[in-house]
């Protein structure tokens, strides 16, 4: 079973809480209180890892570029750090 797919009826009461709450400009503190929130909680953290997990799958085979900063290295090595006059 996806893990998407398998809230609980308490688990969708707080979500549904949390955002009726934040749309009203308040703070879902309380929330944290509720028997399923936990439960809520390790259900979405296994989410987020489960899609970094599917997002380094999927990049299988590109090259990763560099950072500015190594870029920047390697071309004052090359010239030996001074600029060729034109």
């Amino acid at each position: 079973m996806r893990i998407s797919n398998s809230f609980s009826e308490g688990e969708i009461q707080i979500m549904e809480f949390i955002l009726q709450t934040l749309l009203r400009g308040g703070t879902p503190t309380m929330a944290a209180r509720h028997k399923d929130f936990a439960s809520l909680y390790r259900k979405v953290m296994s989410m987020k890892q489960r899609l970094e997990v599917s997002k380094t799958k999927s990049s299988v085979g590109t090259i990763a570029g560099q950072d500015v900063q190594d870029v920047e290295d390697v071309s004052d090595a090359d010239d030996g750090g001074q600029q060729e006059a034109v």
